[in-house]
């Protein structure tokens, strides 16, 4: 549907078609493909076939020892630019660290139950899901996302920003904000 605007698939239980072409001549598709790998064979296939990748909770330990090389050793093999790299990382900008890590400790437990999670969790040098949440004033968050960037992501995404209140989510929009100019 990207590529020619169309879709004409006729399934058992699914049946796709377009009325009209949705592709607008001279115009490019441009909806990129991320997948969220970090696995070795997911990286392997996201480094030959997708634009980039999600990773959750990966710290950069995880991100400069395992994933970037490779995911951008897939890409140079299949003849690809190196892919984006998407970390999507827990975190908040407070004052009451504490607080908020407990908070986050109960939040993210589950991840470490999952085989895939708890891998990358080991890799990047943690015990617990919450070991690798980005939770500080912004001087620690500031220098935390630049360790994620010195690890290799391309772009750096907070979420569970609301788990210290709307003021400190305030703070931590404000702060990622700033970082992104």
């Amino acid at each position: 549907m990207t590529e020619t605007g169309t879709a004409d698939f006729h399934g058992e239980l699914l049946t796709a078609t377009t009325p009209v072409p949705a592709r607008v001549p001279g115009a490019e598709s441009g909806v990129p493909l991320l997948v969220a790998a970090m696995g070795p064979q997911a990286l392997r296939v996201s480094g030959e076939l997708a634009d980039g990748i999600l990773p959750y909770l990966a710290g950069p330990r995880a991100l400069a020892e395992h994933i970037v090389p490779a995911l951008t050793s897939a890409a140079e093999a299949a003849g690809r630019p190196a892919p984006r790299i998407v970390a999507l990382v827990p975190g908040v900008v407070t004052d009451d660290v504490d607080a908020v890590r407990a908070k986050a400790t109960e939040s993210l437990a589950f991840y470490e139950q999952i085989p895939s999670y708890a891998r990358v969790i080991e890799l990047s040098g943690g015990r617990r899901a919450a070991d690798l949440a980005v939770i500080g004033d912004e001087k620690t968050v500031e220098a935390e996302v630049r360790r994620y960037r010195d690890a290799g992501a391309t772009e750096v995404v907070f979420s569970g920003t609301e788990i210290a209140g709307e003021p400190d989510r305030r703070r931590t929009w404000r702060l990622l904000g700033e970082l992104a100019h």
